[in-house]
């Protein structure tokens, strides 16, 4: 009853863009264990008259890849196997858990070099640290989407708040349905993105249900960690980063004895490089530049930033400030907010190499930090998640002052406005005030401030 809108997911559009390309590669889905990369591809499926599915954590699914003599004899046993029709010219193959398979890895190459006319997807989770490092995916023979966490958009969907998400869809939006907006975003962020979280929230809203459930998802990634760690004394620094990063979202960190460990900077240095390639969590270095290219500078600290924010929540015990009267860019110090706001700018961006950016000028008695940098149409926009006065919005107020920008964005639980400012020293500059409600939308509203 719940399900057919909750799996709606926008990605969609791009699966069906790749569908009709001429010159169409293999398909690789990344994303975080429980994103709903299978949902989703056997939800498209639906615009195929035939659908194959190979998953290779079953033994006798990774024979048909490994026993195969040619690819031409692959492709005989993946039909015979699945009892399917090989003259049915629209027909999807997803084969996954891939990562359990060298052969079937090797075997994409040949998809797009002497079959181009039919579709794969391949999905699996921690692909390229469960990897042998002699092998790889066929460079230039396959592309890749990311999947992420629901967006706000479509957890409104999920809930099936259609007039909600029409007034989000209207620009400029509607002023009346402002209240609404706020308290199903705050929703939003308490619970995050999730698929299977989502549903529990929207089916009995039970928080302790909710609870456990993000309980025995951390614990999953837990239990792979011997998959993670290519060296057995790595084990224990990943599991005390999966254990303890959440506390840190949205923190600048340092890798030495980082969450009071004794671990060394380069150990955990390369745990978090691992677990970066699992995509459960990034690291967000800074940028001293206010022009593109936004060249980040990896000798400075960076900012942690985890897979959703609900998981933040629940795991670092702070969900019990999202039921106060706290405002949404005060919980956890102001944390939630910057980081909720993160993963939203992040939805929009398919690409599994993605990230986000952050300014800072560290100089003596004059220290400032913008909590992002975004590059909209070759230009630099500066983004504040911030509540309050914007005269008081010092350090978007001193990168105003530095720079030849005259448009910034903040994000509140304010009403949309779009004010004129002006810095300490006298510089004119447009501030287009955002409620939180319309991360998605940023790119819309910069066109529309002109």
């Amino acid at each position: 009853m719940l399900q057919k809108p909750m799996f709606n997911r926008e990605i969609l559009e791009q699966l069906d863009h790749w569908k009709k390309k001429e010159n169409r590669k293999p398909l690789i889905l990344r994303g975080a264990r429980q994103v709903g990369k299978t949902t989703l591809v056997n939800l498209f499926s639906s615009k195929f008259r035939q659908y194959i599915y190979l998953n290779l954590d079953l033994p006798e699914e990774r024979k048909v890849f490994e026993n195969a003599q040619s690819f031409d004899d692959l492709l005989d046993a993946i039909f015979f196997t699945k009892n399917a029709r090989r003259q049915e010219k629209d027909t999807l193959i997803f084969i996954d858990e891939i990562q359990n398979s060298s052969a079937a890895i090797k075997y994409l190459r040949y998809f797009f070099e002497m079959q181009k006319e039919l579709p794969v997807i391949a999905a699996g989770s921690l692909l390229e640290t469960l990897i042998d490092k002699e092998i790889s995916f066929p460079v230039g023979r396959v592309e890749y989407l990311a999947v992420r966490p629901f967006s706000f958009r479509e957890f409104l969907t999920a809930g099936d708040h259609k007039n909600e998400l029409e007034a989000l869809n209207t620009i400029p939006f509607p002023d009346y349905a402002h209240d609404k907006l706020l308290a199903l975003f705050r929703k939003y962020a308490l619970v995050g993105g999730m698929p299977e979280i989502v549903k529990l929230y929207f089916e009995n809203n039970d928080l302790v249900e909710i609870r456990n459930s993000i309980n025995n998802l951390i614990i999953g990634y837990k239990d792979d960690i011997e998959k993670y760690a290519r060296k057995e004394s790595a084990n224990k620094v990943i599991r005390h980063i999966i254990e303890n990063a959440w506390s840190y979202a949205a923190e600048r960190i340092t890798f030495n004895n980082f969450a009071g460990s004794n671990y060394r900077s380069r150990e955990v240095s390369e745990s978090f490089k691992v677990l970066e390639k699992t995509m459960l969590l990034r690291l967000v270095y800074p940028t001293t530049t206010m022009k593109i290219p936004l060249i980040v500078n990896r000798k400075m600290s960076p900012k942690l930033h985890l897979l959703d924010t609900g998981l933040v929540n629940f795991k670092s015990g702070i969900e019990k400030e999202f039921f106060s009267e706290v405002e949404l860019a005060d919980v956890y110090r102001g944390k939630i907010a910057e980081h909720i706001v993160g993963q939203e700018l992040l939805s929009k961006n398919q690409s599994p190499e993605a990230n986000l950016t952050f300014w800072t000028r560290e100089k003596r008695q004059s220290s400032a930090e913008l909590d992002y940098l975004i590059n909209y149409k070759g230009k630099v926009i500066p983004v504040e998640v911030k509540s309050g006065a914007s005269g008081k919005m010092r350090s978007l107020n001193i990168f105003m002052n530095l720079s030849d920008i005259s448009l910034a964005v903040r994000f509140y639980s304010g009403r949309l406005s779009i004010s004129k400012e002006k810095t300490i020293e006298g510089k004119n500059f447009t501030l287009i005030n955002l409620p939180f409600y319309l991360c998605s939308k940023l790119e819309d509203y910069l066109e529309y401030a002109g």
